[in-house]
């Protein structure tokens, strides 16, 4: 039987300026984003929809997702097949593609994970296991769009350090 999942939050707009959407130029796009027991987060939308700049926006969101995700499931496999990964960074991108009638997709997202793994006789398998990861991320899952991945992996000798 498969288990299911309930996820909560609210989303709350801020951006109301004293007239609500009078017009689309008389209010803010920041929102907040919460759920119990989390910080919020300070949202927006993109700076090319009048949103501000020093705010995440639901398109970052949606690449910080995927990468968090294929992250979480990668470190999982990693520690089950005995790869050491001493580090992990990505630097993600995703493209949008906007429409002529004012709405949009995403057409890919990439990912970019740089990892650091203990010894030089892991290197392969973890380069090996991204592709298995993304077969069980969650959100890359849920996407209608490609999501690439294009890592790199290098051994640090830790009896060195």
């Amino acid at each position: 039987m498969a288990r299911e999942h309930q996820y909560a939050l609210t989303t709350r707009w801020t951006g109301n300026t004293g007239t609500g959407t009078n017009s689309y130029r008389s209010y803010e796009r920041s929102h907040t984003i919460s759920a119990e027991n989390k910080p919020e987060i300070l949202a927006s939308s993109d700076p090319s929809f009048r949103g501000d700049k020093t705010r995440y926006n639901p398109e970052e969101l949606l690449v910080a997702s995927l990468s968090s995700c294929h992250m979480l499931s990668y470190l999982h496999l990693c520690a089950v097949a005995g790869v050491v990964v001493l580090d992990y960074t990505d630097t993600a991108t995703g493209t949008m593609v906007e429409t002529l009638d004012g709405g949009g997709h995403f057409s890919e997202v990439t990912l970019y994970p740089v990892v650091i793994v203990a010894e030089p006789s892991m290197v392969e398998k973890a380069n090996a296991l991204h592709q298995q990861a993304n077969t069980l991320c969650f959100i890359a899952n849920s996407c209608n769009f490609p999501v690439h991945h294009k890592p790199s992996c290098h051994a640090v000798d830790i009896k060195a350090l």
